[in-house]
């Protein structure tokens, strides 16, 4: 006899069952559906890439992460790790082909080899969003707005976007003489809600051999209480050479006023995205009701996206949802539930001689805008029921056939078990439709 295999799958990486899968297939849909409205296009890349070209401008932690191999054409490959690198490498290698500015949508899986943790796997989804060829506040704005709107969609309202200029950040500093430095303040400035201000200072002191500097930082990021009047604070400290990046932030306040959705902003001087990768807005979006799970939500703006594949400077500004951790949020505020279909309604099977009037009938359903589906066994009701009950599916139709000669049948709500009988397919639809 031959030997069974054990089913089993590798470390870090998960299978989806149908109530989870569904899950981030609406939410997809929804984002989707927003994007498209905003006039943002679709794009592809392949999962693997040339090693060169995600890994040439990386640091080696980011090595450690990657799953890198040769391929049978003794080619050195590696699996993409995130969305931005290969869109760079996209644009570079697509330029005469694309009209800018861009708007592209990319939502796809992504691999990295770092140790497996709670919420944190090997192979999991990224959503970006991206606008490129375009150096304006109109732009900056469009992406500032897409967020809010994306995220709208999929039932969320009770949000706050931190909004920073890394162009007033990085005056500030050389106006302390810590330009040299900036990348280090950055990135420690950036961890000021994770270690607290304390350590925060400790480690500003430890850079800057100056305490007075770091007290002057700390100023500067906590800001004042309103988005007006922290934006004339930090444009005051940083001096004459933050004018520019100033004005592009008031530009982009009074966008968000004409479109009636300024109070969701917040100017937060201590949002930084620790990376050199950033060169102006940044970002960062939190659930007002879920804080502890962190930004769900965050980009910025960058000037040269495809600098290490070509000569020409093209300038974007883009965005990137983590949606495992946007999905396990709205789980934890009851936003979303899960089911494990998509169809409202179930036909039961009570006699399988009438299986020819079942299927006609769901298919008048159908063409009334129902989604539903014929229950294919006689079974005993009570474990079609069962089925029915772990698909999440809210309507049932009994139908016998004394009902299939009159041509009506019972309507149940299956979660009340409310019924209504003697249905015509006209009622139903009413029924459904109302509730």
């Amino acid at each position: 006899m031959e030997t069974l295999i054990q089913p089993k799958i590798l470390k870090g990486f998960r299978d989806f069952l149908p109530e989870s899968e569904i899950q981030r297939s609406l939410l997809i849909e929804k984002l989707t559906k927003t994007f498209r409205s905003y006039g943002f296009v679709p794009i592809d890349t392949p999962v693997l890439e040339y090693s060169e070209i995600l890994l040439r401008k990386s640091n080696g932690e980011t090595e450690k992460q990657v799953f890198r191999f040769e391929d049978n054409g003794k080619r050195d490959v590696a699996m993409r790790f995130d969305l931005t690198v290969p869109f760079a490498r996209f644009v570079a290698e697509h330029k005469d082909e694309l009209y800018f500015p861009f708007k592209r949508y990319h939502i796809a899986k992504v691999w990295r080899g770092e140790k497996p943790q709670a919420g944190r796997y090997r192979e999991f989804y990224q959503c970006d969003f991206d606008m490129v060829g375009s150096d304006s506040a109109s732009s900056d704005f469009e992406i500032l707005s897409l967020m809010k709107s994306a995220l709208s969609e999929i039932g969320v309202d009770n949000i706050t976007i931190k909004v920073n200029h890394r162009g007033i950040f990085n005056a500030f500093l050389e106006k302390l003489g810590l330009s040299e430095k900036s990348e280090d303040v950055l990135r420690i400035v950036d961890k000021l809600a994770k270690i607290g201000e304390e350590q925060v200072t400790l480690q500003l002191n430890e850079i800057t051999q100056d305490e007075n500097k770091s007290k002057e930082i700390l100023i500067f990021i906590a800001g004042k209480d309103d988005f007006d009047s922290t934006l004339e604070l930090i444009g005051s400290m940083a001096g004459e050479k933050a004018n520019p990046f100033v004005e592009r932030m008031k530009d982009i306040r009074q966008m968000m006023k004409a479109s009636g959705i300024d109070s969701t902003y917040v100017l937060d001087p201590s949002i930084t995205r620790g990376l050199d990768y950033y060169t102006g807005v940044v970002y960062e979006t939190f659930l007002n009701d879920l804080p502890s799970i962190g930004s769900v939500c965050s980009g910025g703006r960058y000037d040269n996206l495809a600098g290490l594949y070509m000569k020409e400077k093209i300038s974007g500004v883009g965005s990137s949802i983590g949606l495992d951790r946007l999905i396990a949020g709205l789980e934890q505020l009851g936003i979303i539930s899960k089911k494990g279909s998509f169809v409202d309604l179930e036909i039961f099977c009570m006699d399988s001689s009438l299986a020819v009037e079942y299927q006609g009938l769901a298919q008048k359903l159908r063409n009334a805008g129902i989604s539903c589906e014929v229950f294919p066994d006689a079974k005993k009701i009570g474990q079609q029921y069962n089925v029915t009950d772990k698909k999440g599916i809210k309507w049932g139709i009994l139908m016998n056939a004394e009902n299939a000669k009159q041509g009506v049948f019972i309507l149940k709500n299956l979660e009340t078990r409310e019924q209504f009988e003697n249905c015509t397919v006209e009622q139903a639809v009413k029924i459904i439709s109302a509730q």
